[in-house]
């Protein structure tokens, strides 16, 4: 009955309610003050002062809104305001005295009253809040959740939640042992090996690390260790960054990229790159793309005489120019908008920047898409190729460097296949290169990249699922932008002429347990057999006809090392002149008309030797988005 009468109140109701308590408040602080100091003036010497005291009291209530304010949001700032009415009470009991003049009542007597009006009204108030909880509580059960870490952000969640309808914190759990035992909040602090404990007897359902600044790694064990004891954990982000970063501070998979490759990322430095790159003329295609973006901040890096960025998106060139420009002011940069099937453009490209080197990282790379534009796809990625490697050749350059895809091994989708073909007229055009160094470097997924299936991962994790995943088995490899430009840009100095360079990407990399580590490092449980309970599903969509299940990077088993490691130079057959031309031709042609058979007929001819024959050879499907 008591629980119905509170929360059916409006808020002018309780706003007077609060009202009348302070103004009794007032009254009682006065009796109890001239009861305490023994003054000689009766208690009908108070009755005069009451009324204007009321008066003026009330009015600086209402105006401060100490009456509008929740029980459950009375704090520190609120107690102020208490103070200041406390203060009007005292200011306004002396003018009375003056103009009451026999009646005066003492200064300290006032002051004492004044006090007594400050205790009562915070005390009147936290009582009032406790009956409301305990009745609250009684008629609503709340989930119970402990907080892992008391620190500043533990803290800050503990007193959001106190005003919190569905949740109710029940305790705090560190790892620090000065603040072990500690009551913060009106919560205790436990040791985090007594969770197990608090888990079974208290009923918490939820758990919550507030540790914002502990490594992502730290974080993925706790959840992991945690999680087996049949709670929700959940990761949150410091307020501060919530505040500064909104919606990204809360995105799904804060995971680090490099924790996903299984393996450790190439971290040492690689300083033959600056020697044979400074002071060059480079010309970089598809440098508004995640590999051509990271090439140009590399390369700028080893201060280049000049860099071109060429690209046929208008946008994309814009935003990586602007930001080249902005980190190395030093750095002389040129753009180039347009497409690398166009030979009078790269031409004149080639020539009016005097190009040294060309890094040709232009091609159409999301496998989907390619598959369903076909003649685009082979247009940009094979014509494309081949008119930017031979006017390279034409003009001079000392060194073109291809950047390839694991997926042009034994291909099965229209864009590795195209791809292949790209890597087979490089191989061709630098049998007959009187100066110009001729290389590709291949390699396999890169993290984060556009095409990739972390930004889709993400998106999904964001959405709370479900994440799709083609297989659970399959796999690929992966590397991070940062270390496979590196070694790109390393092999490029490894180059004699015709070199196929393979760069070790470790293990293949299960999609699924990528899938599952994105999940838990954003703070979220799988909902799988053996959690039906979890937050986010992962759902197999099924491989697609001609896909792999797990990809290769090499054709042949005859590999030569390098100076570095990481990266091995393959030995592979290539097929001769006269096929190129004539690939070329039919290619032309198919695209020009649209004859898909044709289109078919001359990629699958020339990759025969290396390549799956495709299923349908009127329509080769593999509709997969990104690597999973």
């Amino acid at each position: 009955m008591f629980y119905k009468l509170l929360t059916t109140l409006s808020h002018e109701r309780k706003a007077l309610v609060l009202l009348t308590v302070d103004l009794m408040m007032i009254a009682v602080a006065l009796f109890l003050s001239l009861g305490l100091s023994n003054e000689s003036h009766s208690f009908l010497t108070a009755l005069w002062y009451l009324p204007p005291l009321l008066l003026v009291a009330g009015g600086v209530i209402h105006l401060l809104g100490l009456n509008r304010i929740k029980l459950n949001t009375y704090g520190m700032d609120d107690i102020t305001s208490t103070f200041m009415v406390a203060v009007a009470f005292v200011l306004t009991g002396l003018a009375l005295g003056v103009l009451l003049g026999a009646q005066q009542m003492q200064a300290y007597t006032l002051v004492q009253a004044g006090g007594l009006f400050m205790l009562l009204s915070i005390a009147s108030r936290i009582v009032m809040l406790k009956i409301v909880q305990r009745t609250y509580a009684k008629q609503v059960m709340r989930r119970r959740v402990l907080i892992y870490g008391a620190g500043q952000t533990g803290q800050q969640l503990a007193a959001a939640l106190q005003t919190d309808d569905e949740f109710a914190v029940a305790c705090f759990a560190d790892d620090d042992t000065n603040l072990q035992k500690l009551t913060i909040l009106g919560l205790r602090v436990h040791s985090p090996n007594k969770i197990p404990m608090l888990v079974r007897r208290i009923g918490i359902e939820r758990i919550i690390l507030a540790m914002p600044s502990a490594d992502q790694s730290v974080r993925m064990r706790l959840a992991k260790r945690l999680s087996g004891l049949g709670c929700e954990v959940l990761a949150l982000p410091s307020f501060a960054d919530i505040v500064l970063r909104g919606e990204e501070s809360t995105a799904a998979a804060p995971v680090a990229l490099n924790s996903l490759l299984g393996r450790d990322a190439v971290k040492d430095e690689l300083p033959e790159t600056k020697s044979t790159y400074h002071g060059r003329r480079i010309l970089v295609t598809g440098a508004g793309g995640s590999i051509g973006g990271e090439l140009c901040r590399q390369l700028a890096r080893c201060k280049p005489a000049e860099l071109v960025l060429l690209d046929h998106s208008e946008f994309a060139l814009y935003q990586v120019s602007k930001s080249l420009r902005e980190s190395h002011p030093n750095t002389k940069f040129s753009s180039v908008l347009g497409s690398v099937e166009h030979p009078e453009l790269v031409a004149d490209a080639l020539t009016t920047y005097d190009i040294d080197v060309v890094f040709h990282a232009a091609a159409y790379k999301h496998v989907g898409l390619v598959q369903e534009n076909m003649f685009e796809g082979v247009r940009n990625n094979v014509i494309g190729t081949r008119v930017v490697a031979e006017e390279a050749r034409r003009a001079g350059v000392e060194r073109f460097i291809l950047v390839s895809t694991d997926k042009a091994v034994r291909p099965t989708s229209m864009m590795g296949s195209s791809k292949r073909l790209a890597e087979l007229l490089i191989q061709d055009l630098a049998t007959r290169s009187e100066h110009t160094k001729f290389s590709m470097v291949r390699f396999g997924n890169v993290l984060g990249s556009s095409g990739s299936v972390i930004p889709l991962f993400q998106q999904q994790i964001r959405e709370m699922g479900p994440v799709t995943v083609t297989n659970k088995d399959v796999t690929r490899y992966f590397m991070t932008v940062d270390e496979a430009v590196r070694l790109v840009l390393l092999a490029g100095t490894f180059s004699r002429g015709g070199d196929v360079f393979v760069l070790d990407m470790g293990q293949p990399v299960s999609i699924y347990a990528m899938a599952r580590k994105m999940i838990e490092a954003a703070g979220h449980s799988v909902r799988d057999e053996q959690n039906p309970n979890g937050d986010i599903a992962i759902v197999f969509t099924g491989l697609k006809e001609g896909e792999k299940m797990h990809e290769e990077l090499l054709i042949g088993s005859d590999m030569l090392t390098t100076p570095h490691p990481k990266i091995m130079r393959a030995q592979e057959n290539q097929i001769s002149r006269l096929a190129v031309a004539g690939a070329l031709q039919d290619l032309r042609r198919a695209i020009d008309t649209r004859d898909e058979e044709l289109l078919n007929a001359t990629l699958t001819r020339c990759i025969a030797a290396d390549a799956v024959s495709y299923p349908d050879v009127n329509k080769p499907t593999l509709s997969v988005v990104g690597e999973g």
